[in-house]
């Protein structure tokens, strides 16, 4: 059970990943190691007793020397400290000389140490480097071999060539494999940022509306409590109707699952405005044909910050909410209006609920305009609609 445990905490490498501890550098380097087959052909060379004393010990000091040389420049692609781009190419062309120098003083054994080169071409060169300098290993094994094996450097010319350039492929996925994995993040990112904000929008718009119509009931209810009891208990039970909407709205809305509906904003606007003792023409139910979930919710939350905002801070008497379809040169539109003759404005408190609406709108395509008048303070918000039949105004 032990070793099962071990062998499935074993972490796997992402493909084009650094790696980070020695668990994760172990499959690199086997996939490395099993290139070194090639290597097997100079090795049994230089077991064989062909050579001298002297040949063998530089055969086999050059053949560390290459591997060295070919084994930092593959794990420097692995590597978070990365080599010089001219350290890499001085790099290869000493990794290419002594292919050329091993192979013309040791035997045709050695040709397929260009294979190496060609690999080293394809992995660590920049741009479009490989594509030329591949075809010179290429080249250059083959005159090599017209002077110490026509027949085995023609047999490995086509591989040093497919090799190289699947480097050059292989290093390609690797790359747009690192630049995918850095545009997920970068989008679960701007997707959490824009849940957040969404969530920061719901909670101002549910929260401001109903805790304004629950103080402004309240101070009714303290009001007539003394004269009117009676009175005074039906506005502490409009409160506590309040109260758990509210709850199952910041519920909803937490959720994701929330979309207000205007037909039911409206209504609610006439209900605050009424208990705060402002005036109210208010429109009829209107009629939605062809106008999207996103664009009626957006008029809703709207329609909503701005009936806070009056019962909040304007101070005013009277309030005309306007529901009507426009045609403009963008197309049909459904404008939303709320207009009231109060003298303080929208307030300090309804910049940032203005502010997230403008985004609400034009998340939906639409727009708001938002400013004082001669008679007080207008808000006008549009979206697209699709049908121009017209859906009444207020006065």
């Amino acid at each position: 059970m032990r070793q099962g445990r071990a062998a499935d905490d074993v972490p796997l490498m992402p493909l084009g990943q650094s790696p980070g501890n020695r668990r994760e550098l172990l499959p690199k380097v086997l996939w490395i190691g099993v290139w070194l087959v090639f290597l097997s052909s100079p090795v049994r060379d230089l077991a064989s007793g062909h050579h001298s004393t002297g040949g063998t010990l530089a055969g086999s000091l050059g053949l560390a020397a290459f591997v060295g040389i070919y084994l930092t420049l593959v794990f420097r692609n692995m590597s978070r400290s990365v080599l010089p781009a001219r350290l890499v190419g001085a790099l290869i062309a000493v990794l290419g000389a002594l292919a050329v120098l091993l192979s013309l003083t040791l035997g045709s054994h050695w040709l397929g140490l260009f294979v190496y080169v060609s690999v080293a071409c394809g992995a660590t060169l920049p741009q479009r480097a490989p594509y030329w300098t591949i075809p010179l290993t290429a080249g250059a094994m083959t005159l090599v071999g017209l002077h110490v094996g026509e027949d085995e450097a023609l047999d490995l010319v086509i591989l040093v060539l497919l090799i190289g350039f699947a480097m050059t492929g292989i290093r390609h996925l690797v790359r747009t494999t690192v630049e995918l994995r850095q545009a997920r993040a970068t989008v679960a990112q701007l997707a959490a940022n824009e849940e957040r904000l969404r969530l920061a929008r719901d909670l101002h718009d549910l929260l401001g509306h109903s805790l304004s119509l629950i103080t402004l009931k309240s101070e009714l209810a303290g009001r007539m409590l003394p004269a009117h009891p009676d009175k005074a208990a039906q506005q502490v039970a409009d409160i506590e109707q309040v109260s758990r909407q509210a709850l199952v709205d910041v519920r909803e809305a937490v959720s994701g699952y929330r979309r207000p509906r205007l037909a039911d904003e409206l209504a609610g606007a006439r209900v605050a405005l009424t208990a705060a003792g402002i005036t109210v023409e208010v429109p009829a139910e209107p009629a939605l044909e062809g106008v999207g979930e996103d664009s009626e919710s957006a008029l809703a939350w709207a329609l909503r910050e701005a009936v806070t905002n009056v019962v909040r801070h304007s101070g005013a008497g009277r309030c005309t909410v306007g529901l009507v379809r426009r045609q403009t040169l963008d197309g049909p539109v459904l404008e939303l209006s709320v207009e009231d003759d109060g003298s303080g404005g929208p307030g300090a408190a309804a910049g940032n609920g203005l502010t997230g609406l403008t985004e609400r709108l034009e998340k939906a395509g639409g727009s708001l305009d938002a400013g004082r008048t001669r008679h007080g303070f207008r808000l006008v918000a549009r979206v697209p609609a699709d049908s121009p039949a017209d859906v009444g105004s207020g006065a």
